[in-house]
């Protein structure tokens, strides 16, 4: 059976806001997702709009995924990422798209992501986000020109756990964003988990975003359980079979 390739597409932003608040991707939502896929045998690969060491944010030295993450080898990639112009998609059986603040600064509206995005899901393939990582499905695109979102059922970072967080900072309410183009969005009590699947779109939103996690072994804390359940069913969904034949290159 051939290796299965996810493509994560991960923000440039170092700031963002008026007050140029310090951000990037949110280090346990791409750690926690590239310690289960590789413990199923998949392989991750990194690119950032503009390629490059991409900033994170919400490093929990607590929690033994992060810090293996942080000592591995997947980081070291990550940090000379290249950029998204230099991948065909198609070459990937999924795309991922983590979260933290950074997206909504440049994943948001990137034409690039948008265009990869749209090609992924028009081959077929599964494309998953989480936290503020489905604002890179706004302005994608089907064929007929209707949003990709429009009448799915999907969820995000809300506009209750913003308040208060970084409502000052981030350009736009996402929830508001999604629902505006036709989504369905699952709401869940502030910082409690929440995982949707509709067909091969994947979203999930992570609890508990700047409090202090302690020691905790991530494998016996329900707050990490619930967002490995959604990329292990991630990996469930990934073909066995071959690739079908590629559409032309848009």
């Amino acid at each position: 059976m051939s290796v299965k390739h996810i493509l994560f597409i991960v923000t440039n932003t170092h700031v963002i806001g008026p007050k140029k608040r310090p951000t990037g991707y949110f280090f346990p939502e791409i750690a926690h997702p590239v310690e289960v896929f590789g413990n199923s045998g998949i392989a991750v690969e990194y690119v950032t709009p503009l390629g490059g060491a991409p900033t994170d944010d919400g490093y929990d030295e607590n929690d033994p995924s992060q810090v293996a993450f942080r000592n591995g080898k997947s980081i070291r990639r990550l940090s000379r990422s290249r950029k998204l112009s230099e991948v065909d998609v198609l070459d990937y059986d999924a795309v991922f798209v983590p979260g933290g603040l950074g997206p909504m600064a440049d994943l948001a509206t990137d034409p690039g992501v948008k265009t990869v995005l749209a090609r992924a899901w028009n081959a077929g393939m599964i494309l998953g986000a989480v936290c503020h990582g489905p604002c890179s499905f706004l302005g994608v695109k089907l064929p007929d020109g209707t949003p990709l979102v429009r009448g799915r059922k999907l969820t995000a970072f809300t506009n209750k756990e913003e308040f208060g967080y970084a409502e000052d900072d981030v350009p736009f309410k996402l929830e508001d964003a999604l629902i505006e183009e036709g989504a369905q969005f699952l709401q869940v009590e502030p910082w409690q988990p929440k995982v949707v699947v509709d067909g091969r779109l994947f979203t999930g939103r992570k609890p508990g975003i700047g409090r202090p996690l302690g020691r905790r072994n991530c494998e016996g804390n329900a707050k990490y359980v619930d967002k490995r359940v959604a990329f292990m069913s991630l990996t469930e969904r990934l073909p066995e079979s071959p690739s079908p034949p590629r559409p032309a290159a848009q």
